[in-house]
């Protein structure tokens, strides 16, 4: 079904379930991740590395976990990877890791097949495009910049990560829309959560939400599409 809205003068988009599958996410993103977490402690004493332990550290010491070391701070790392716990110094080292996953191969960003080349048809429309993703901006880079469609990041202009606010809060995409220079309503976002579309919803953006599969629950909110190439204009 195709869905008609005022053209936008910029597209904000999530990745998870929305340019990418969520078993990319899960199946292999976090995965090597865990596979590769104890690489950590050899890697301590380096500046990303280093700063990202910190953040750690001092949450478990906020919320009284007992620190003995590098050691539990690994462990502590893999409980919220359990946990999905979206905090800065896990997003960090999970970055720094992925990175070295991309740059030897052994990570190739996923995307779905519709996404490349209606990226470069709205680029071509003079819209602007941004990422807003819980996973960090160094991690969304690697993503968009290591595809089997090739280096994607020359379509997007920003990107976004939780430091501007969590997704599922409407002050999130007011200051998304004030960083941007933009009035809200002449930005479109795209997602698979209907929570995150109600939040952009009610700072005056338009949504879209994605229904790429069964596993997204469709919203009686939002307009909705199986893929980019339904989405259109007036």
């Amino acid at each position: 079904m195709e869905m008609s809205i005022n053209k936008p003068r910029f597209i904000l988009t999530d990745i998870e379930g929305t340019t990418t599958s969520k078993s990319f996410v899960y199946d292999i993103l976090f995965p090597y991740f865990i596979e590769h977490i104890n690489k950590i402690e050899a890697l301590q004493h380096e500046d990303g590395f280093r700063e990202g332990i910190q953040m750690v550290k001092e949450t478990m010491k906020e919320e009284n976990i007992n620190f003995s070391g590098i050691v539990s701070v690994i462990e502590q790392l893999k409980t919220w990877v359990e946990e999905d716990r979206k905090h800065p110094g896990l997003k960090k080292l999970q970055g720094l890791l992925w990175e070295n996953g991309y740059k030897s191969g052994g990570i190739k960003g996923e995307v779905y097949s519709d996404v490349p080349s209606v990226l470069e048809k709205w680029k071509n429309e003079s819209i602007d495009l941004g990422v807003y993703s819980s996973g960090s901006v160094h991690a969304q880079k690697l993503l968009f910049g290591h595809t089997s469609y090739g280096d994607l990041c020359i379509y997007f202009k920003t990107y976004f990560d939780t430091t501007v606010g969590h997704k599922r809060e409407e002050k999130s995409y007011r200051e998304i829309s004030n960083q941007l220079g933009l009035a809200p309503y002449s930005i479109l976002f795209l997602s698979d959560i209907e929570e995150e579309l109600d939040a952009a919803q009610n700072a005056s953006m338009q949504t879209i939400q994605l229904v790429r599969d069964e596993t997204t629950l469709p919203s009686k909110k939002h307009l909705k599409v199986t893929n980019f190439n339904e989405i259109k204009w007036k």
